[in-house]
């Protein structure tokens, strides 16, 4: 697709300035004290110590609230009397539960051009937004409006549609699943499939491998299978930043006799050791040593690894006949297995080591490990899934697997880490563009209504026809969909050309200054909060990332009595909208969500007895085929051995392949503060990592400032005013932090199949500016 020059400096992106950036050595052990006293800074700064405490003391415990933050599961059985949290959980809660307001008197004094002209941090550490907020048209000031005024609009809006395709939905991953469901049900009976959601941007990927090899596009293993794991092989993830809780886990496997190695193109603090803050004598300079071996890979180069590893493991089968590959497992339950073999005989082990740019001898160690050990649990993120042929990767992560027989065994299996703390619940409640027939089916059987039967929106195709038609009302339930998505200065006009956008938010984000014709901000209670509705206080539920669904339930007093929670602002807009169309009661969803968690039951399989069930104070496991060797709902019935072909990774002389990390001071697109300890970057956002070998090629020094350019597609795209860091990075391969360089990301650079944002594979060049 054709695009005009966007060069232009637009309030889309953070301002071009710097912070006055201080570096040291990158740490060798993640958490300790120095994570449990930087906890407490954050707490002690926002909602203070004892509001913030009351919070945590409640977070992730049985009977309490799921964290924010990220996906990771809680225990099955204990949980710590100290805490069920990581540092970036507390930051989470602290960033929620905070004291700052943006109340009505907020907007009155600031404009939306002065609010863009700020850093994402600084518009993030405004405060909560307090009461509905409109922007009229030509307005430079958002402005008090009634919660009923909101959702007249809304429904005018919509109702004016020439078509309900011309309508897009988002989801962000921290929507209950209450919210979620009667989101999609409401969109549904408005008539569109348009339910783009942040997985489209980061597990997609994932999804789709999984679905295709073995029948269900989530991972197949629990908390437990990773303490008895006798490896754990981490591909393209960051715990000790993005799913700090993990570590714990880890931790329980090395001191289970298991062993662990580590593939990334960074060495990361919290796969090299860690210090557990509930841990005396880690506090007193202890530590648990985590990776045994690790594969410093190029970018994207995974995939030529793990076909390494498995042309080293039929060797040793040769070897060793009978003791290595699982023929029983593959002859009963997969097929393509000899597809697979036939592929892998046109590579050398040699040419593939050389082209992910490891040493032969440690792959050989790695494959040796592999090969001796049954259960083996592989766990990947967004290292994997943001490339274009991200889903041929994990396919390849599949076929490993299935050739040991390392999947629906205790300690084996797959193990996609998810990031929003309800992304995956969201997707089973049915936030997703491509709905299953039978889903549809289940919601028609429910509530006598002919659901759209035709595709919708992702979140690449919502950006582009926006970006195309002028008119369209966009909708995020949470989320910061400008800093979140590709191309920013696409996007951003993109939004601008929609007649209304609305956000429901619990803060201020900069996707609320890049708005439509018309804007809303409508805010909403936070997990940490009390709901109380007519019939009484109200529970939510969660999904986590090992598919076990639980009751999440506040404990603090809101931030403000205009407050809405996410089902109710949802049955309110839908009220507004459909009013008594097809005889559903909205209102009566929202005074009770028992009622929406029987609809559930009704229409989606594994919520039986749902409302008992969710009761129980740990939750429930829903069904997991893969889990127990079931692949029935693969599309042939068989976990299927899949053939991927390698990608071109060949760069020019003077270009890098870039990708898009986050610190340790942030949570997705949520900024808590300025500094990425674990790498020792301090104070300052605007870096590039870069090897210093390609320093000396390229004369850089350190601390220069570049600009940093990628072409696609005939288009320029140009981020200005760039640190050179020097880093331990694979030459040629480069690092930024993610908003920041997101306007590098081209919207039509995306995944085969997945339709992913390619976020980790962008060709870029460093220039030294004049």
């Amino acid at each position: 697709m054709k695009q005009e020059n966007r060069m232009r400096k637009t309030n889309a992106q953070p301002p071009e300035t710097f912070t006055g950036i201080k570096k040291r050595q990158p740490d060798a052990v993640a958490a300790g004290y120095t994570a449990l006293l930087t906890a407490m800074e954050h707490v002690a700064a926002e909602p203070g110590l004892g509001r913030g405490l009351k919070g945590l003391m409640k977070m992730n415990q049985k009977g309490g609230f799921d964290c924010p933050g990220c996906a990771w599961p809680d225990p099955d059985k204990h949980r710590s009397s100290l805490g069920e949290y990581c540092e970036n959980g507390a930051k989470a809660l602290a960033e929620e539960a905070t004291r700052k307001k943006c109340d009505a008197s907020f907007f009155k004094k600031y404009s939306v051009e002065q609010i863009a002209s700020w850093s994402d941090y600084e518009i993030g550490r405004s405060g909560r937004v307090t009461e509905p907020m409109y922007l009229p048209q030509g307005a430079s000031h958002y402005q008090a409006i009634t919660w009923e005024e909101a959702y007249q609009l809304i429904g005018k809006q919509l109702n004016a549609l020439p078509s309900p395709h011309d309508a897009i939905f988002y989801t962000s991953g921290r929507t209950s699943n209450e919210a979620a469901y009667l989101y999609q049900l409401f969109v549904r009976m408005f008539g569109t499939n348009n339910l783009p959601d942040c997985s489209n941007m980061c597990h997609e990927s994932s999804g789709s491998a999984l679905g295709a090899t073995l029948g269900l596009g989530k991972g197949s293993v629990t908390l437990e299978d990773i303490e008895i794991a006798e490896v754990v092989m981490i591909l393209g993830q960051n715990p000790g930043t993005n799913h700090p809780r993990m570590l714990s886990a880890l931790q329980k496997t090395k001191a289970n006799g298991g062993k662990i190695i580590t593939i990334n193109p960074l060495p990361e603090a919290g796969l090299i050791a860690f210090r557990n803050p509930q841990d005396p004598l880690h506090l007193l300079g202890g530590k648990a040593e985590l990776t045994d071996i690790f594969l410093q890979v190029k970018i994207n180069s995974d995939i030529f690894l793990l076909k390494a590893f498995m042309k080293l493991l039929l060797e040793a089968e040769a070897t060793h006949p009978g003791k290595v590959v699982d023929t029983a497992f593959i002859d009963k339950y997969t097929t393509g297995y000899q597809e697979l073999i036939a592929d892998l005989q046109q590579y050398t082990v040699s040419e593939l080591c050389a082209a992910c740019g490891v040493d032969e001898q440690l792959v050989r160690a790695a494959a040796t490990l592999l090969a001796s050990k049954k259960k083996i649990i592989a766990c990947w993120a967004m290292g994997l899934t943001q490339h274009k042929n991200s889903v041929y990767t994990i396919q390849e992560v599949v076929n490993l697997l299935l050739m040991r027989g390392a999947i629906g065994i205790p300690g084996a299996g797959t193990c996609p880490v998810r990031g929003h703390s309800n992304v995956q619940g969201d997707r089973t409640m049915g936030i997703y563009e491509k709905p299953k027939r039978s889903f549809l089916d289940g919601l028609k059987k429910a509530f006598d209504f002919e659901p759209p039967y035709e595709h919708g929106y992702d979140v690449v195709d919502a950006i582009k026809a926006m970006h195309a038609a002028s008119n369209k009302v966009f909708i995020a339930l949470g989320g910061n969909f400008l800093s979140a998505t590709p191309d920013t200065e696409y996007t951003a006009q993109a939004l601008r050309n929609c007649a209304l956008t609305v956000h429901v938010s619990t803060k201020l984000n900069r996707s609320h200054v890049v708005h439509g014709k018309e804007a809303l901000i409508l805010p909403c209670l936070g997990r940490s909060e009390k709901d109380l509705q007519k019939t009484g206080y109200q529970f939510v539920s969660v999904e986590n990332s090992m598919g076990i669904v639980s009751s999440s339930q506040g404990n603090l007093e809101p931030a403000s009595t205009q407050l809405r929670s996410e089902p109710s602002i949802v049955a309110n807009i839908a009220h507004a909208t459909l009013g008594n169309k097809y005889g559903v009661e909205w209102l009566a969803f929202a005074d009770n969500y028992d009622i929406i968690r029987d609809k559930i039951e009704a229409s989606i399989a594994g919520f039986e007895n749902y409302n008992q069930r969710v009761r129980i104070p740990e939750g429930f496991y829903l069904p997991n085929g893969p889990r127990v060797r079931d692949f029935s709902a693969s599309p042939n019935g068989k976990a299927n051995f899949t053939v991927n072909a390698l990608p071109q990774l060949d760069l020019p002389k003077g270009n890098y392949r870039m990708m898009t990390i986050r610190t340790h001071d942030q949570f997705n697109t949520t900024i808590y503060g300025l500094n990425d300890r674990y790498r020792g970057i301090y104070n300052e956002r605007r870096v590039v990592l870069i090897n210093a070998k390609d320093m000396v090629e390229a004369n850089l020094v350190e601390n220069e400032v570049v600009d940093l350019v990628g072409m696609y597609d005939g288009v320029e795209r140009r981020a200005e005013r760039f640190l050179v860091v020097s880093y331990d990075i694979p030459q040629q391969q480069v690092a930024t932090y993610f908003p920041e360089a997101n306007v590098l990301v081209p919207v039509d650079s995306v995944a085969e199949i997945s339709n992913t944002p390619t976020s980790k594979s962008v060709t870029i060049s460093v220039v030294k500016r004049s």
